[in-house]
């Protein structure tokens, strides 16, 4: 096989493009959105069809990366006619990627916008996490002087700055009454219900153990039994999950919310970085299509995916929530489901 065969696939093999063979074939979702897109212009329904003929022809050896930043940068043109004007006028260009997006930039004459505010984290990676800030540019340039006011010049500068950041955030600076308060965390104890009980019924907060023996316990009864009562205890079951969390001078309102989180530490769609604490409580069978505000139905999902889960099972289109041996995990539109990144109390207990 020479190099030159694989530079790629050209505009007719696209025209029986299909996205899910593509996406199982291991495509990268961008290149098959992109893909997407080229089909749809030059193989899709169209008012416009002796344009759609030309492009076709005109097209047919453009390098489909090419063809995918073409109607990238067309999205910018909100007139159909206008766009297959300007279509046309970039097929006829030859040369390299770059050239190409330079040549349509100066054609559309589109205007990037200013950045929006805006505050962004990342996941966690070998303990680390990355934050980007955008900010009024007199603010970011007061905090960049200020940063860079104090550095080794022998030394490395980007990691002295993201010291003096810390120390500025945590309140070390000259402004009064400034600081991150560190968090405070929340220990609580997990406890496996002995393979030997079973849940028998659930009467308002409390839960009914059915021993072996033919004697019942309530659950609060068997955490004080075993463990004494001066300490906070979430207890889970192998099978049904999450069962209650006992605290010895009353219940916390945020009980739900706390045994949910400890059920499902992050938000469980694939590459989602949100924490629980930073999620909203997401009802598994949708609270419209009566699904219970109910221990058994909640699971901390990130505002983003919350909003795009695909509460009617009978739609397939972004994936949704199911309940597997007690654990809730995320299932693709094509009904594959992908174990949580980030072990819960499930797997922590009986695996």
């Amino acid at each position: 096989m020479a190099f030159a065969d694989l530079l790629g696939p050209r505009l007719a093999d696209l025209a029986d493009f299909d996205r899910d063979t593509a996406l199982n074939a291991g495509v990268a979702p961008s290149r098959v959105r992109d893909w997407s897109r080229v089909h749809d212009v030059y193989f899709g329904a169209t008012k416009f069809t002796r344009k759609q003929a030309t492009a076709r022809r005109v097209g047919a050896s453009t390098p489909l990366d090419q063809l995918g930043l073409i109607e990238r940068k067309l999205a910018a043109v909100s007139d159909p006619a206008e766009r297959w004007r300007l279509r046309l006028e970039l097929l006829e260009f030859s040369g390299r990627y770059d050239a190409l997006s330079r040549l349509a930039d100066s054609l559309i004459g589109a205007e990037k916008p200013a950045p929006k505010k805006a505050c962004r984290f990342t996941k966690t990676r070998g303990g680390m996490r990355t934050v980007a800030l955008t900010y009024n540019q007199r603010d970011i340039a007061d905090l960049e002087f200020s940063l860079r006011s104090a550095i080794n010049p022998d030394l490395p500068a980007a990691e002295q700055m993201a010291d003096a950041l810390v120390r500025l955030l945590r309140g070390d600076g000259d402004v009064e009454g400034g600081g991150v308060a560190r968090a405070v965390p929340r220990p609580i104890i997990m406890v496996p219900f002995p393979e030997w009980t079973r849940i028998q019924s659930g009467a308002g907060d409390e839960v009914v153990l059915t021993l072996t023996d033919g004697t019942t316990m309530t659950g609060a009864e068997f955490l004080v039994h075993e463990f004494g009562d001066a300490l906070e205890v979430a207890a889970f079951h192998p099978v049904e999950g999450a069962v209650n969390l006992y605290r010895t001078a009353r219940f916390a309102n945020d009980k739900q919310r706390v045994l949910a989180s400890m059920m499902t530490p992050s938000c469980p769609v694939p590459g989602c970085r949100h924490g629980a604490d930073s999620c909203e409580m997401h009802h598994i069978d949708a609270w419209r299509f009566g699904g219970e505000t109910n221990l058994a139905n909640l699971v901390p999902l990130c505002r983003f995916h919350n909003g795009r889960n695909d509460d009617d099972p009978e739609v397939r289109r972004y994936g949704r929530i199911h309940i597997r041996d007690g654990t809730p995990i995320w299932v693709s539109p094509g009904g594959t489901p992908v174990e949580n990144e980030t072990p819960g109390a499930m797997e922590q207990l009986f695996n």
